[in-house]
């Protein structure tokens, strides 16, 4: 499975986009656990308050990445679950990326 996301990482170009990322069957741990996200954030030089966490999934990628202290966009895929309490919603990983990209002093550089 970790070969497959890593795959879709550098597949689809995002690898270029970001500074790093953690996979959680290569790295042991699952989310919404919060020392997945603070491997991803020590791999992007980062700690986890102020950054990112992007997903389509409320429990695992919004409610976990919130208690790890990021901030969060949730990619409201209108499966019907209940709305999380993400910073921002969008329809579409791109358009997440362009809401990260166009922010000012901070995630538009990487």
């Amino acid at each position: 499975m970790a070969d497959n996301q890593t795959g879709k990482i550098r597949r689809t170009g995002l690898a270029e986009r970001v500074d790093g990322w953690a996979i959680s069957g290569a790295e042991g741990v699952r989310k919404p656990g919060a020392r997945l996200f603070r491997i991803a954030a020590d791999r992007c030089g980062a700690v986890p308050a102020g950054g990112w966490m992007v997903g389509d999934d409320p429990e695992k990628d919004v409610a976990g990445g919130r208690a790890a202290g990021l901030r969060t966009i949730w990619i409201d895929r209108g499966t019907g679950a209940a709305a999380p309490p993400a910073d921002l919603t969008v329809d579409d990983v791109l358009a997440a990326m362009e809401l990260l990209i166009g922010m000012p002093g901070g995630a538009g550089g990487r």
